[in-house]
């Protein structure tokens, strides 16, 4: 059981004061947190005194031809295709047969141990 008759009034003070820290550090957290997308636009935001002139919007859409579009899109794919080397897809899978060797055996590792162990009993 707890004994509460060693707690003094240092203590007490100490302990109410660290949950007020953090209580006001997690509040001032949560108000940075929360606010920090309105912070960001306000800042981020270009001023009126820097957009000199304004662009007309684009009304007319570039017509491009089907010929054209078929080079271009001829040209990617030749130049895509040198990108790479031509690689040969054969899988081959060599069965390796290890020679037994006690060495790497971990049966005589505990069968020696358990003899060593019967022995000294």
């Amino acid at each position: 059981m707890f004994d509460f008759s060693n707690i003094t009034e240092e203590g007490l003070t100490i302990a109410l004061v660290g949950y007020f820290i953090v209580f006001a550090a997690l509040v001032l957290l949560f108000l940075v947190f929360n606010n920090l997308p309105r912070l960001l636009n306000f800042l981020l935001k270009p001023s009126k005194s820097k957009i000199v002139e304004k662009h007309e919007p684009i009304k007319k859409r570039l017509a491009i031809s089907g010929e054209v579009n078929a080079a271009i899109s001829t040209a990617l794919i030749l130049y895509f295709e040198e990108l790479h080397d031509e690689e040969e897809t054969i899988l081959t899978i060599n069965k390796v047969s290890k020679s037994y060797s006690p060495w790497n055996s971990k049966i005589y590792g505990t069968m020696g141990r358990m003899m060593l162990n019967h022995q000294k009993k």
